[in-house]
Parts: C-alpha cells; sequence; structure tokens
C-alpha cells in the first residue's frame, strides 16, 4: 500500500489524468467533428469539468494540485516541502501523458478521417493543437508570455482567495466546483491568444505525446519555437498571483483571537498547506 509523498504523487497522477483527458478529449471532439460536436464555449466548460472532477478525485489525498505552477507557488510561499516538489510535478507531467495518449487511442480512427492518416501540427488538417496550445498569428513571444502570467496569476489568487479560511472560503465539498469555474472563467475572458494552458503538465505532457505519436519535432519548433513559453510563464503567474493576493490581501488580515492555552495563531504554512480548502490544496 502506498504511503506518505508515494501515495500522495499517485493522486496527483490520477486528478491530472482525469482533468486532461476530459479537457483534451472535448477539444478532440470538437476539431475532429469540425465544429458539429462541440464549441468554443463547449471546449471551456469541458475543461472547468474536468478540473472540477480531477480536484475531487485528488483533494482529500494530496491537495489536488494537479498543476506544477501551482505546486511551485505553494512551495514557496506557503510552506509545501521542497522534497515533495519534484514527485509531485513528474506525476502531474506523467499524467498528463497518460491522459493524451488515452485521447489519442479513443479517437484514431477520426484522426485518420481527419487528415488522412498523415499528422500535421498547424494548418487546415492540423491537430497538434488538440493535445497543446499554440498561439496565434499575431501573437509574440513576449505577448504569449505576458498573456500567461495574467492568466495563471488570476488562477493563483483566486484559488487562493476561495480556500482562505480568514477571507470568504467556499464549504470544502464545494471547492472543487468553484475551482471549476474559475478555469471556466479564464477560459471564456483569455482564452483567444495562446488557448490558455495555464499550467505547465497540461502543456508539457500532452506535446510530448504527440513528439512520438506521429507529429514530430515540430511541436517544439512551431511557432517560433513557442512550447517553452507555457511552461516557464504559468510559473512565473503563479508566483505573481501568490503575491499579489498575500500583497493585498493576506499580509492585512487582523490577528486572530486567542484563546485559553494559545500562544497565538499558527504560522501560515501551518494553517493553509495548500490551494483546495480544509482538505488540501488545488488546481488546474
Amino acid at each position: 500500500m502506498l504511503q506518505g509523498t508515494s501515495r500522495e504523487a499517485a493522486a496527483e497522477f490520477l486528478g491530472t489524468f482525469i482533468l486532461i483527458v476530459f479537457g483534451v478529449g472535448v477539444v478532440a471532439q470538437t476539431v475532429l467533428s469540425q465544429g458539429a460536436n462541440g464549441s468554443y464555449l463547449a471546449i471551456n466548460f469541458g475543461w472547468g469539468l474536468g478540473v472540477m472532477l480531477g480536484v475531487y478525485a485528488a483533494g482529500g489525498v494530496s491537495g489536488a494540485h494537479l498543476n506544477p505552477a501551482v505546486t511551485l507557488a505553494l512551495a514557496i510561499r506557503r510552506g509545501f516541502p521542497w522534497a515533495k516538489v519534484p514527485p509531485f510535478m513528474l506525476a502531474q507531467l506523467a499524467g498528463a501523458f497518460a491522459a493524451a495518449a488515452v485521447v489519442y487511442l479513443t479517437y484514431h480512427e477520426a484522426f485518420a478521417a481527419f487528415d488522412g492518416g498523415t499528422r500535421q501540427v498547424l494548418g487546415a488538417q492540423g491537430t497538434g493543437g488538440i493535445f497543446a496550445t499554440y498561439p496565434q498569428p499575431f501573437l509574440s513571444t513576449m505577448g504569449g508570455f505576458i498573456d500567461q502570467v495574467v492568466g495563471t496569476a488570476l488562477l493563483m489568487a483566486t484559488i487562493l482567495a476561495i480556500t482562505d479560511q480568514r477571507n470568504n472560503a467556499t464549504p470544502a465539498w464545494l471547492t472543487p466546483l468553484v475551482v471549476g469555474g474559475i478555469v471556466v472563467a479564464i477560459g471564456v475572458a483569455f482564452g483567444f491568444n495562446a488557448g490558455y494552458a495555464i499550467n505547465p503538465a497540461r502543456d508539457l505532457g500532452p506535446r510530448l505525446f504527440t513528439a512520438i505519436a506521429g507529429w514530430g519535432g515540430e511541436v517544439f519548433t512551431a511557432a517560433s519555437a513557442w512550447w517553452w513559453v507555457p511552461i516557464v510563464a504559468p510559473c512565473v503567474g503563479a508566483v505573481v498571483g501568490t503575491l499579489t493576493y498575500d500583497l493585498l490581501v493576506t499580509r492585512h488580515h487582523p490577528p486572530a483571537p486567542i484563546g485559553f492555552g494559545d500562544t497565538g495563531p499558527p504560522p501560515v504554512s501551518a494553517t493553509t498547506p495548500s490551494p483546495v480548502a480544509s482538505s488540501a490544496p488545488e488546481v488546474a
């Protein structure tokens, strides 16, 4: 029986797998059906529901980070143990890779019907964007970097807000649904530029799968070698979002009342080990 960090990493794998299998799945259905069985709104709701279900699956065990950027921000600002960062991130990446493989297996014949068996990254018959994000032709690398920083900062700051027990925290059972709603909100507001990856594992795991499943090295060279932006920028954005929330909200909480026998409020790292509510942290 798995225990300790191994148990938590297994939950991160499953939670991230669930998130990505629904998210990539809804994009695949929309693209391969040429919009007949999907829409941009459906894609946003698919990703949001995937996040919600992934958090429900892993939240009580690992806190359901499901996102290396979230894990990094929690380690920097919330006392999450640095020793757990590598296994959490590897589990998240592996879960995303496995989910991409399952979607491809499920829709393999639909891919063949769509592109005649010739895998293309971009263009009219391009399907690389089903799995990983690629920017609009007009978007510069710097513009895309800003896009990802902004989206992930919004994600992180709002997660901290809804799980802050000294603010207006949601009930633990409701938190996954609200986190999914946050992802939908980011998608409908900031998805146009580059597909709102806001999660390094969500982008790199499926991208690695496409590199070995027929799309080749172009997945790393397309769009001026865009691939590193949805890895680095979300990590920056998550830290920016956490620092912003702490600067404007956390540091201004009044001192907690001291009861009989208390010596004072516990440190932030003890009260908020992760983002998703009382059972643990999150995301997407």
